[in-house]
């Protein structure tokens, strides 16, 4: 008897996958270089020149992507620059050494700041500071051998060979770069170092079992006492309409306005968090369904982690929850005393939402009561 055969479906495309930039300047070189379709650089007509140009971009790339562990320091706006457009780059490349007598410098640097990688970035000074980092890589120097990338020289222009001598050099470079090779101060590292830290320790709580054993109080029940002592010493939110009545706007007092603009942001804040957590308390017992935003909350609440609801709502803080509400029951203090006693003589400028709301409305109740243009004064700090 025949064995039976059975259609067989071969599902295509099925399976997506997404390719994140190695981490590290190192691996990122050598990432670039093991893409490279050497060959093509090899039949170029001035091939020297090609792969020594194409060094800077590829330095380039790397150094723009790996600037994003710096946070707000390396870009105000974290882009994704894609190997797409290092490839567009080399293409121009090639086309234009082949084209003409010099390497046209000023346009491979309009096609790769402004074009290629530029499309991507949105931040005014972020589109100054992609030109300038090109320029240190696209220009005269780059056909130099010894001309250097950093400060340090560590990373420099090296002798043209083949795909292996590059590799190997990229293979001596430090596992672990200073900020000098970004053009950063070395205290820049502290804020990343933090970060990657913090990281780490969330993924090792994350991976931590979320049930516990022996006659102790249970997980649920150690969220929902903590949940309701967070509950209890929550601030409630202002009367804004109150507030409003009580410190109109006025020409010459701008921090009217930062007061109503400072209770408006915290209310933001201060609306959710009453809710959220007679929430999360009433999911834990079953009466309500434990959606996955309630489940973060609860996790967060386990960890002594601010919740991420919070934390996009909220001021910029790194304390732990313990300490935070606690911070947060200090700022609503300030300007709860600010509401009740009058606008003060000292102001807790850390206090503040939007601290640089309170400096210009500073400097416009200077400016008017002068009658000098806010444009022409500045702060000055005594050290």
């Amino acid at each position: 008897m025949p064995a039976a055969t059975f259609p067989v479906a071969v599902l295509q495309n099925s399976v997506k996958m997404t390719l994140e930039p190695p981490s590290g300047l190192r691996q990122n070189v050598r990432a670039s270089y093991e893409a490279l379709n050497w060959q093509s650089v090899e039949d170029t007509e001035k091939p020297d020149v090609v792969k020594k140009v194409l060094f800077g971009f590829c330095f380039f790339h790397a150094i723009v992507q790996d600037r994003r562990k710096f946070g707000p320091i390396g870009w105000n706006i974290r882009y994704a620059f894609t190997n797409e457009d290092l490839m567009v780059c080399r293409k121009q490349l090639m086309t234009f050494v082949d084209r003409f007598d010099d390497v046209p410098y000023k346009t491979l640097n309009y096609l790769g700041a402004d074009v290629n990688y530029g499309g991507r970035v949105t931040d005014y000074n972020d589109v100054l500071l992609i030109k300038t980092i090109l320029q240190d890589y696209i220009c005269p120097g780059t056909l130099e051998v010894g001309h250097a990338f950093s400060r340090s020289g560590k990373y420099r222009v090296i002798e043209v060979g083949d795909k292996d001598d590059y590799l190997a050099y990229i293979d001596g470079l430090p596992l672990n770069p200073e900020p000098e090779a970004f053009g950063l101060h070395e205290n820049a590292e502290i804020t990343t170092k933090q970060s990657q830290t913090i990281d780490l320790l969330l993924d090792v709580l994350a991976m931590q079992p979320k049930s516990s054993g022996g006659g102790g109080a249970s997980r649920e029940e150690i969220i929902g006492k903590m949940a309701r002592e967070l509950e209890l010493v929550a601030p409630p939110p202002f009367d804004t309409e109150m507030v409003g009545l009580k410190y109109p706007t006025m020409y010459n007092e701008s921090t009217n306005t930062v007061l109503l603009q400072e209770c408006v942001r915290y209310n933001g804040l201060l609306g959710d968090m009453g809710p959220s957590l007679r929430l999360v308390q009433r999911a834990l017992v079953g009466e309500v369904v434990m959606s996955e935003d309630l489940e973060k909350m609860a996790d967060a609440i386990f960890d002594n982690r601010v919740p991420p609801a919070w934390v996009k709502n909220g001021f910029l803080s790194m304390k732990p929850l313990s300490s935070w509400i606690n911070d947060c029951n200090a700022r609503i203090d300030f300007l709860n005393k600010w509401i009740a006693d009058g606008t003060p003589c000292v102001f807790w400028v850390a206090g503040f939402f939007f601290p640089q709301a309170f400096f210009t409305g500073t400097l416009q109740n200077y400016a008017r009561a002068e009658g000098i243009a806010v444009d022409r004064i500045a702060f000055d700090f005594l050290f």
